[in-house]
Formats: structure tokens, C-alpha cells, sequence
């Protein structure tokens, strides 16, 4: 769900009385910065709380004093007691943080456990009402791997390289842990391939931490189109023939390997947003990636493709 502006703005008032109680007589400077708004914006924001009162009181409920340079507030009207979440509220949440503690590497589950146990403390929420979801723990690898995120540190992998249908052993620069399609990936600079990689975290077999920093020679400037990926299920399928000298894409998008031929040609499915987005990324790739279906997606292509020969005729 979106938040229109006066929602947004809506909430940051009701944060910003805890925050001048804690901080009395902080700077405006000071302030907008923590607050992550402009200096304007917060002497706006401050003019508005100045009239603030509960429905159906006389008189001023906020006392809140403002010069030049600084802010106090002597009277908060109530707003320093924290908000409290609804017990459907919280119980989403607890729900949503068991969902995103089941992907592996993405978060730490200790954390989440604790947060979880906080949020039903505080909302009265009962673990039994929330289905619990079946853990097998952190493997050793998945913790290697985020100390590494953690402590800017290279990484010595054993993976399981779908691409090849084998184990490989690489060093590569940790960059950021991604969640794409439900799924959990290490973004990393693979020194091997030179390049920018995807790692599968329920496919890192082993991870040792080394004692170097990580040093990335490339960080992707966007997402490159894989936000298209995040939660629809009920996004089109392509299915892809993928030649061997290329089958390194099966490791850098998220696919399935559906068969793998003895010369090592790769047939793969991949989920994608638009047909305007998975042509371009399939025309990247020239004769190494051709698309078996659906028709639709192939006729584009092709009609593309011809467009830009005979734009050079």
C-alpha cells in the first residue's frame, strides 16, 4: 500500500514530539537531518504542531518552542507515549517477519527472533495464533557469508554453479544480500568471472571468510530490471535455449534449469515483467539465447531483431 502526502507527513509529526522531548534544545540543523527532512520542511512541520490539539479539547495541547536555531517542547499533549500496533497489525507483521526469516542469508534470524518475541510482547499477540513455519537453523555457510557482508570481507565460495552442474570454488567481493522471487542471493564481484554475480544462498555449499577487505571493481548502478521478479507468482514464464559459451546467465538471473544437453547447452525458464524488458535483455545476448516460447515473446523478438538490420541497411 502507498502513502499519499499527507499521510507521510501525517506520521512524521506524530515521531517528531518523542524526538524534541528526547532531544530538548537541539538545533534546527540538527534535527532536519535526523529527521531526513529539509530545514524548510522542518520549520513548516513545526508551525503546523504549534496549533495541534485532541478533538474536543480547549486550549493549546502542544507547547512547543522554536527560535532561530534551536527546538524544546514543554508540553507533548500525550504524543511521548509510543504508538501501539493493533493486534491484526501485529499479527501481519509477525507473520511477514516468520515468512522472510525462512529465506536464507537475507536477514539475520536472530534478530528477527527477537523482534518477534518484542512485537508479541508488546501487542498481547500469542505465538500459537501465527502458524509457525519449519526452521532448520542457520548453516555455517549462510553465517560465513553475512559476517563477511558484515565485516566488508573477501569470500572463498563452494557453490553449485547450476550453469555447469557442478561444484566450483571462487573468491569473490560481497556486495549486498538480495531477495528476488522469494528467494535469497549473495550480489557479489566474482574475481573468477570478472564481473557482477548472483549466488543462491541455498546453493553455497561452503564460505570461508578471508582476511583481506572486499574491494568490488564494479558495483551495479540499478537493479537492472530484477525488482520485475519480486512477488508475482503470476508474472509469464519464458522458456529460453541458452548455448553453452552463454550459460553462465543461469547463475546471474533467477531461472530453473529445465534440461542440459552433452554439448552444455542450457534450456531454462525465467519469470519476467514486461515483453518490452525480456526483449531487450534476450537481444544482449545475440545468437547465444534463443526463446522457445511463449510465441508471443518470440515474435517480438524477431520483429526487433529485423527492425535494427534494417535500420543499418
Amino acid at each position: 500500500m502507498s502513502l499519499n502526502n499527507a499521510d507521510i507527513r501525517s506520521r512524521r509529526l506524530l515521531n517528531m514530539v518523542p524526538y524534541f522531548l528526547a532531544h530538548q534544545g537541539v538545533s534546527k540543523d540538527k534535527a532536519a537531518k535526523d529527521l531526513g527532512v529539509t530545514i524548510k520542511q522542518l520549520e513548516s512541520d513545526l508551525n503546523l504542531l504549534w496549533y495541534c490539539k485532541l478533538p474536543g479539547r480547549e486550549g493549546l495541547e502542544i507547547d512547543i518552542v522554536f527560535d532561530r536555531d534551536t527546538v524544546s517542547v514543554y508540553r507533548s499533549a500525550g504524543l511521548e507515549r509510543p504508538l501501539r500496533l493493533t493486534a491484526e497489525e501485529a499479527g501481519a507483521l509477525t507473520l511477514a517477519l516468520r515468512a522472510l526469516s525462512d529465506v536464507k542469508g537475507v536477514v539475520d534470524t536472530t534478530a528477527v527472533e527477537s523482534a518477534l518475541a518484542k512485537i508479541e510482547s508488546a501487542a498481547g499477540v500469542s505465538s500459537s495464533a501465527v502458524p509457525e513455519p519449519v526452521t532448520t537453523g542457520e548453516s555455517r555457510a549462510v553465517s560465513n557469508v553475512r559476517a563477511g557482508l558484515r565485516d566488508k570481507r573477501a569470500l572463498r565460495l563452494k557453490y553449485y554453479s547450476a550453469s555447469r552442474d557442478a561444484v566450483t570454488e571462487r573468491t569473490v567481493d560481497p556486495i549486498q544480500p538480495r531477495l528476488i522471487d522469494g528467494q535469497g542471493y549473495l550480489q557479489a564481484w566474482c574475481r573468477q568471472a570478472e564481473d557482477v554475480r548472483l549466488f543462491r544462498f541455498d546453493r553455497i555449499e561452503s564460505a570461508e571468510v578471508l582476511d583481506e577487505p572486499s574491494m568490488p571493481k564494479q558495483r551495479p548502478a540499478a537493479d537492472e530490471g530484477l525488482e520485475l521478479f519480486h512477488g508475482h507468482a503470476e508474472l509469464p514464464k519464458a522458456t529460453l535455449r541458452i548455448a553453452a559459451g552463454c550459460a553462465w546467465v543461469v547463475d546471474q538471473y533467477p531461472m530453473d534449469v529445465i534440461a542440459r544437453d552433452n554439448e552444455g547447452n542450457v534450456t531454462a525458464s525465467m519469470s519476467y515483467g514486461t515483453t518490452e524488458w525480456m526483449v531487450r535483455l534476450v537481444l544482449g545476448f545475440g545468437a547465444d539465447v534463443t526463446v522457445i516460447e511463449p510465441t508471443a515473446l518470440a515474435d517480438a523478438v524477431r520483429q526487433r531483431a529485423a527492425s535494427a538490420l534494417e535500420a543499418y541497411r
